[in-house]
């Protein structure tokens, strides 16, 4: 049986996870011991304490040296994500005393980027030195990661959620629609189309039960067409382009925001289709009861300013 949380919190030390990281990167004990400057004895009791407290056997020993079996990598995954958090940590810290609140962790779904953008440069412009991390993820993803603290916030939805309670929600934009494809589609010079000309098409979508491909198959269904068999599935405006650039058969769905830039650099037409559905709003999404930051609150002043302008 695997030790609890506060028996391994207790025990684990900071220059162990140290020698985990390094353990992965050299898979020997003695050149493991060099990067984190402490001798090979040291080094094999740290090892001996990092099982001990994990409850776990997580190395190998083979004729290239120590290779990590299955929990091994596991704690020398997380062993970095501890690395990583400590380096935010310090950043943040940093720039709270500099006076510009340091770090911003934004999450993101892919029609609400061009959205973000726009009041990220506006932030940027005032705070020159904020530094920003942002992840471009599906609505679940994007929601678990804010559940684990690795987000200080989402532009998202939480209708995909179980426990919506969770989270505190502001409507920050509504989002339209538009199908994109080639600038050389068989279709683009059309003055005007009808859902029934493209039924026959290869679409690229989002993948089943996510809003944007439930408003697409409510469109077929309110038209009286089948929905599209041989889909092409992604939740990636780049793998998206990418293939519409590679074949001029294909059709996308993306949202008005996503659509415009695109077509604006010259990469993708908008085919004149006219979408009755709209998908869910975005929201701009925190955790319940849990404090902001100083910059992550002017943030959310930039994105709801940017609402009140649209």
């Amino acid at each position: 049986m695997l030790p609890s949380v506060s028996s391994i919190f207790s025990r684990l030390r900071f220059r162990q996870l140290r020698l985990l990281i390094a353990l992965g990167e050299q898979g020997s004990l003695i050149k493991a011991a060099e990067q984190v400057s402490i001798s090979q004895p040291g080094a094999t009791k740290a090892l001996q304490e990092i099982e001990t407290t994990l409850g776990a056997p997580l190395f190998v020993r083979t004729n290239r040296g120590l290779e990590a079996n299955e929990l091994g990598h596991c704690a020398i995954r997380y062993a970095k994500l501890i690395q990583t958090d400590l380096t935010h940590l310090r950043e943040e810290m940093l720039g709270i005393l500099q006076g510009h609140g340091g770090r911003l962790s934004i999450g993101v779904i892919m029609g609400a980027v061009p959205f973000m953008s726009d009041a990220l440069t506006r932030l940027l412009e005032a705070h020159p030195d904020l530094s920003v991390e942002i992840v471009e993820d599906t609505s679940a993803r994007l929601l678990s990661l804010l559940d684990q603290g690795r987000l200080d916030l989402a532009i998202c939805r939480t209708s995909i959620s179980r426990q919506p309670e969770q989270y505190d929600c502001i409507d920050v934009r509504d989002e339209t629609l538009a199908v994109v494809a080639n600038r050389n589609h068989p279709l683009a010079g059309s003055a005007q189309l009808e859902l029934a000309d493209l039924a026959d098409s290869r679409w690229v979508v989002y993948s089943a039960n996510m809003p944007m491909r439930l408003s697409l198959e409510h469109e077929f269904q309110q038209a009286g067409l089948r929905f599209p068999l041989h889909l092409l599935e992604t939740t990636s405006a780049f793998t998206t382009l990418s293939l519409l650039q590679k074949n001029v058969d294909l059709v996308a769905l993306l949202s008005t925001d996503v659509a415009r830039f695109c077509t604006g650099f010259g990469m993708t037409c908008i085919l004149p289709l006219s979408l009755k559905s709209r998908s869910e709003p975005y929201q701009l999404i925190t955790r319940r009861g849990v404090s902001l930051s100083s910059i992550s609150r002017l943030f959310m002043a930039q994105l709801t300013s940017a609402q009140d302008e649209h």
